[in-house]
């Protein structure tokens, strides 16, 4: 499961429907020539802010097409449909899409763009957390695609160096048939639920841990801007040999190896085609929701496919994928109101009628430097 994770504004109150290195090899990749080849208007691949410098989506197209690769990180294929999204760009432009690393972390992505710059190797293209997001835009090329306009302010930067691209809520998903049945975060302190609780990631690094930990700090009384209750349970959930120290991921929930999974809503419920027997669980009472952060890697070693891989994602079709895959398109309110949302796909979403915690870039600052300081002695 991807250990990336994302945090942006949503509706945070009244009615709200708040529809993730590879193996070594044996000798280094070569370098490339950064930049890329010119485009229409005269600027580098690597430069161009817009479809219209390669004098249009056709332009643009064929620019990728002369690259043929695309290089993504992080994307498992049972996440927000990622497998279904890669296929269908791929199956579109005949542009072959390598997929690296795809359980790895937000800060592995970045880690991975700075250990492999200037190599063929290097990610093209980022789907990251707030916070390792926002602490790296140094490293994004600024490019609006062509419905950036459609995108609403407080999910996109300005001048397009991030978009924020889905969002879902945080979720307990659970085998009933190897647990009791999960009805709150308490639960999980008892003892039914020995050796079974895992969390997707490491806090500190992975954005659906740290919504995670913010849920369950909700959950003690705790706020966005008082995440320890959330450590202290976490604590207890060690100490009473609940908590499993294991990254969860499809094969260890199948084995029934991670009987618990606290995750998004929209990976766990992507078990629920598999394994019948597993359940979802969205506290009401304590709703976390959050985006993830897509960007272009100002190094990309194909610009011109980057940029539009970005163009297919927030396309009418690239966002129904994603709503197929459970989670909310950014675009999906002017899409609903234009027609253009498969309402199908959508209602596999769950709604939450009341308040929806969303932390600002700074309360998740200051949470993730509590964790860091808190987090390695709470689990021991």
């Amino acid at each position: 499961m991807k250990l990336s994770a994302r945090t942006r504004q949503l509706a945070a109150t009244g009615a709200a429907a708040v529809l993730l290195l590879g193996g070594s090899v044996a000798c280094a990749p070569p370098e490339k020539e950064s930049g890329g080849a010119e485009t229409q208007s005269g600027v580098k691949a690597a430069e161009a802010t817009s479809a219209e410098d390669f004098g249009g989506i056709d332009g643009l197209v064929e620019a990728a097409k002369a690259e043929g690769e695309l290089n993504v990180i992080a994307l498992p294929p049972d996440w927000a449909n990622y497998g279904a999204i890669i296929k269908a760009f791929s199956d579109k432009y005949g542009i072959k899409v390598n997929s690296a690393q795809p359980d790895a972390s937000s800060q592995d992505e970045i880690n991975a763009a700075n250990q492999q710059k200037g190599k063929s190797t290097a990610p093209d293209v980022f789907d990251l957390g707030q916070s390792v997001a926002l602490a790296n835009t140094a490293m994004f090329a600024p490019y609006k695609v062509t419905t950036f306009d459609d995108i609403p302010a407080a999910f996109k930067d300005a001048d397009g160096t991030w978009v924020n691209d889905y969002g879902g809520y945080m979720s307990i998903g659970f085998d009933s048939a190897k647990v009791p049945e999960v009805t709150s975060v308490d639960d999980l302190l008892k003892p039914e639920y020995r050796g079974s609780v895992a969390l997707n990631g490491d806090p500190t690094q992975a954005g659906a841990a740290f919504s995670g930990v913010l849920m369950v700090a909700l959950s003690q009384g705790g706020s966005v801007d008082d995440i320890a209750p959330g450590v202290e349970f976490f604590r207890k959930l060690a100490d009473a040999g609940n908590f499993l120290p294991v990254d969860p991921t499809p094969a260890t929930i199948e084995s029934g190896q991670t009987p618990v999974v606290i995750d998004w809503n929209y990976t766990n419920a992507a078990e629920t085609k598999k394994l019948p027997s597993w359940k979802v669980l969205v506290p009401p009472d304590h709703a976390v929701a959050g985006y993830y952060y897509q960007a272009i890697n100002k190094d990309a070693p194909h610009p011109a496919a980057a940029r539009l891989w970005q163009e297919f994602l927030y396309s009418d079709e690239g966002q129904n994928l994603f709503a197929l895959g459970g989670v909310r398109p950014v675009r999906a309110d002017n899409m609903a109101a234009d027609g253009t949302l498969d309402e199908a796909a959508t209602a596999s979403v769950p709604v939450i009628d009341g308040p929806v915690t969303v932390p600002t870039p700074e309360q998740t600052e200051a949470a993730t430097k509590y964790l860091a300081e808190h987090w390695a002695a709470a689990i021991g």
